[in-house]
Parts: structure tokens; sequence; C-alpha cells
């Protein structure tokens, strides 16, 4: 994949892979999904924070099951679909010195429940993972999920940027878009993402020294003119 973006979403670098829950200190799974619902990715998705908090309390069940023995069986995708989600999510947000990748946060099993919860993201979401195999098999000889890095990498280099893509990508480039945009969604309402967003809240603190006098100075104001009766510094 082109370097010219290490991970295939517009989303904040990511931090810490430790999958536990979250401080106070840090911004809850709720309060993601909260800001993540008015944002544009789940507007176009047409995703509320009802629709993230159904899917993770589906992800969280189905994980436990696994701790238990119980493999993950997907309800919408075909295992080679399911299969090809994963690998396709984890070269959007992979696993790096900061964070877990998209399939260590659950992204795959949460596309899984939004699938069959909400039908109507189905069909672009199947008719997409089948062009992905169908230019893999015509161009390598192979379905998507059997080539090496470099091959899918080339493929997804002809996809992943639209303004460069060429016309004949056109479908593909749509796909791409919604998938990397359900994957984003996913991930930073996930347990992962959420401490990757490394959310303090209303935390205080007591080594900050305030504004640089360098900031004032552009902003041309001082502490010295402090106006006590409006909490704010005037000119």
């Amino acid at each position: 994949m082109s370097n010219e973006n290490e991970k295939l979403t517009s989303a904040a670098p990511t931090s810490g892979a430790d999958d536990t829950a979250p401080t106070t200190k840090d911004m809850s799974r709720r309060e993601a999904v909260q800001l993540l619902s008015v944002l544009p990715i789940a507007a176009a998705l047409g995703l509320s924070r009802v629709d993230h908090e159904k899917a993770w309390r589906f992800v969280d069940d189905a994980r436990s099951l696994a701790d238990e023995g119980i493999a993950f069986a997907p309800k919408f995708f075909t295992p080679a679909e399911f299969r090809t989600v994963g690998i396709l999510a984890d070269m959007i947000i992979p696993r790096d010195e900061r964070s877990g990748s998209a399939t260590d946060a659950g992204v795959p099993e949460f596309m899984d429940f939004i699938m069959t919860d909400r039908p109507n993201n189905q069909k672009w979401m199947r008719s997409g993972l089948a062009w992905i195999d169908a230019q893999s098999t015509t161009r390598l000889g192979k379905p998507f999920a059997d080539l090496t890095v470099s091959q899918r990498e080339q493929i997804l280099n002809d996809i992943a940027w639209p303004a460069r893509a060429p016309a004949t990508m056109a479908d593909g480039v749509t796909f791409f878009n919604r998938f990397r945009d359900l994957t984003s969604s996913g991930f930073w309402s996930s347990r992962i993402g959420v401490k990757d967003l490394r959310y303090i809240g209303s935390t205080f603190n007591p080594n900050w020294n305030g504004c640089p006098p360098e900031a004032l100075a552009k902003l041309g104001v001082s502490y010295a003119k402090f106006d006590p009766t409006k909490l704010r510094l005037t000119p």
C-alpha cells in the first residue's frame, strides 16, 4: 500500500492496544457513539447512537462466547466474505505500536450486526465484496483473500483515493468509500478506538501555567487585562 496514507482512514492517530475498560478520565463508549452519531460518517451510513450501542452489545456477547470456546458465526457474511471483510478492515486500520487493529476491536462482527440490523446496507456490501474478488481473480488469478499483501495493495491503491482513481474503477471506489466509513465508524466507537481518542474530559490540570506568552501576543491580549466580570482576557 502506498505510504501516502499509512492507515486508509482520515480518523485521528491511534494509541494503546489494551482492550480494557476506559478509566474515568477517558471518554466513555457511550460518549463516543453520541459524538459519532452527529458526524458525517455516521450520517452518511444512516447509523445513530442507538445503532452503535446495539451493535457493540452484540459484539460484546459474541466475544464473551468466543472466550468460552464458541466461535463467532456471522449471520450475514459467508465465511469467505467474512475473511475478506477482516482483511480489508485491517488494511484500513492496521495494528501498530500505538493501537490494535480493526479486527482486534471487533469491527468485522460490528459490520455483521449492522448488515442484519440495517438491511438497506446489504446490497452495496455484498456487491462490493464480489467486485473486489472479481478484480482479484481477473487480474491476479485468485480471490482477494488469497492474494499476497503487495497484490492486495495493488488493487486497493486503484480505489482508495477517488481523485486519482481510473474511471473504470468507479464501482470499486464507491464500495471502498462506504466500507472505509463503516470501518471507521465501528473502530472509533469500540473500546480500543475510544481509548485512542485520548479524551480526558473536564479534568483539572495542576501543571497548566496558562497560555504561552507568544500566543497571547499574537492574539493581542494579556493576563494583566483579565476581566473577572466576563472571565476572559481583553485587549
